[in-house]
């Protein structure tokens, strides 16, 4: 097995020469063997609408029911629906095929016990495991459930709309073209969608609504139309890409800050998680709205494992995952997180850009990755670098280094998914955004070889 597919959050290679039907069976064995360990016997397992997608399904199954762990088939789902699996049925894990964002080549599969998703060394035990070789037996049972319409009657019961808000829906021909536009019409939503039939090609754009490349025919249609917003998914329907009025797309952090902004008003004092990519405007903003703002690492299962030990009601990311534990499981579901912006506009009022209005305007450049020839390079240089930004600046190295600059800020991180450096960087003007930007990765290069451009 190629190492390199085993990720910080869940496993991702492109397939058939990464993963396959050979490589995802022995996943399944190991999975199974941990969990007969622990003890559990019935997982659900769902997948996304790739075109190779359903035969990893079929492997990960035989393989996991070769163990003697049985099997719920919930089908073809979004990755939200096989998390919400976890709450609504009487099973011990669950494992969801999908490669999320990544274009049509690339497969994966995210892990959960209990209702958690596995990172980190969890993931790296299951590499283990699979080397080894060394599995349970048993013949597990397969059954078939369709669990969608209680998801749909689910989220349909937690909103109501007080007007037709008129929207675009872009669920970018992904897993969100199943039902999403469903759900926001049960809500009272008034929907015009675009690239809603159901293609694991994915034909039209790359599914990741939070480039600007990606949501460019998105945002037309809004203006176009003269309607309230835009709402995009990502390839397994965990990311939200917000559309504002005016055709221009919110970034993560900003969207966060919308609701946190409508969660303090009801939970005054509420901490506030967010990662390290994030604008300053948020600590500021989260403060002033009489909030506790907690930067964190980046990552979907770091974050909402920090929610759940502060007690957070929510946590935002830059690429569009936002978490809500109130009135919710604590998740990113961005079909959820697209109806909570709809009651927040409709309680209100406004559209989304006036939602942000006040919020001091910082410049900042979009995630600007820099390539490395390996992860032991990547590892090396980063360490390296850290070490000199902490003796010469002030910085917050939870998670990489956040270099503070008083006036703005640079991040430098490891990515956890590539041989690559992640840097942003953010200022109070333009000019000293260059000057910040033009340091750090000038002094990067000093540090051995790496290749500078722009993220997606």
């Amino acid at each position: 097995m190629n190492t390199t597919i085993f990720r910080e959050y869940d496993i991702r290679g492109l397939v058939p020469s990464e993963l396959n039907a050979e490589t995802v069976t022995l996943i399944a064995k190991a999975f199974g063997t941990q969990l007969k360990s622990q003890g559990a016997k019935l997982i659900s397992v769902g997948g996304d609408v790739r075109t190779h997608t359903r035969d990893l399904m079929n492997a990960f199954i035989a393989g996991i029911t070769s163990t003697g762990i049985n099997v719920i088939d919930i089908g073809t789902v979004t990755s939200p629906l096989c998390y919400f699996s976890a709450f609504h049925l009487p099973i011990d894990g669950f494992a969801m095929i999908t490669a999320s964002h990544n274009p049509k080549q690339y497969n994966g599969i995210k892990l959960g016990v209990g209702k958690t998703t596995l990172f980190g060394e969890d993931i790296t035990n299951i590499r283990r495991m699979a080397e080894k070789g060394d599995f349970a037996t048993g013949s597990g049972t397969v059954k078939q459930q369709n669990i969608t319409e209680d998801y749909i009657d689910y989220l349909a019961s937690k909103f109501k709309l007080s007007r037709k808000i008129k929207m675009v829906f872009d669920p970018a021909n992904a897993t969100g073209a199943l039902f999403g536009k469903r759900v926001f019409e049960r809500i009272g939503a008034e929907v015009v969608s675009i690239y809603d039939t159901v293609d694991g090609n994915f034909p039209n754009h790359h599914p990741d609504p939070t480039v600007a490349e990606n949501v460019v025919d998105l945002g037309k249609k809004v203006v176009e139309l003269g309607y309230e917003v835009g709402i995009g998914l990502d390839g397994d329907s965990d990311r939200v890409g917000i559309i504002d009025e005016k055709g221009t797309l919110i970034p993560g952090d900003l969207l966060t800050l919308i609701y946190a902004k409508d969660i303090l008003l009801a939970l005054p004092g509420s901490k506030i998680i967010y990662e390290v990519k994030s604008s300053m405007a948020l600590e500021e903003e989260i403060t002033k709205a009489g909030g506790i703002p907690i930067l964190w690492k980046v990552g979907h299962s770091l974050l909402k494992k920090k929610m759940a030990e502060e007690n957070a009601p929510l946590a935002g990311e830059l690429s569009g995952h936002v978490f809500f534990a109130d009135r919710y499981f604590g998740y990113d579901d961005a079909i959820y997180a697209a109806c909570r912006l709809l009651e927040i506009m409709d309680k209100t009022g406004k559209r989304p850009s006036e939602l942000l209005a006040g919020v001091p305007i910082y410049y900042n450049t979009p995630e600007i990755r820099c390539g490395c020839d390996n992860d032991d390079e990547k590892f090396r240089i980063a360490k390296e670098a850290a070490a000199y930004f902490k003796s010469k600046y002030n910085v917050i190295d939870i998670d990489g280094v956040r270099i503070l600059f008083g006036d703005g800020w640079g991040l430098m991180r490891a990515s956890n998914t590539q041989p690559s450096l992640v840097t942003r960087f953010e200022a109070r003007t333009p000019e000293r955004l260059e000057e910040i930007k033009n340091e750090v990765l000038t002094k990067l290069q000093e540090f051995g070889h790496i290749q500078i451009g722009m993220s997606h």
